[in-house]
């Protein structure tokens, strides 16, 4: 998967190795877990897998509001199932409701071997310039 030029250039998404591509009920987000990524426990930290789904959200928010919008983070639950280990993982993030002023969405994060090891529920703020 590559970055879509139209969502615009990311620091941070670059350093962790994230990739980003929209599909037909929402978005992937991909990352390779390595050392950069590990808390002092050898496991994937709870940031960089907050990181994923707040900005795999982001993206779906931006697929579905008008031309010319942007967004916001309101809040995002996580909920963290089982550590994830180094190697391949995986976001699926799908809008849930695509209201006027507020969208709300849906993610799960799944390790290499396709396990479930966090869930997410997030609202974004729709922003008219």
């Amino acid at each position: 998967m590559s970055e879509e030029p139209q969502y615009g250039y990311f620091p941070l998404g670059e350093f962790l190795g994230m990739s980003l591509e929209t599909v037909s009920d929402g978005v992937v987000a991909e990352i390779d877990i390595g050392p950069k990524h590990l808390n002092p426990n050898g496991v994937a930290h709870g940031g960089v897998i907050f990181t994923m789904l707040d900005t795999a959200m982001g993206k779906a928010t931006m697929e579905v509001i008008p031309d010319g919008c942007f967004c916001a983070t309101i809040e995002i639950q996580t909920r963290f199932l089982r550590p994830l280990m180094p190697g391949p993982c995986v976001a699926k993030v799908t809008v849930t409701k695509p209201g006027r002023t507020i969208v709300h969405l849906g993610g799960e994060v799944f390790d290499a071997a396709e396990r479930l090891v966090a869930t997410a529920s997030g609202s974004f703020s729709v922003i008219t310039p």
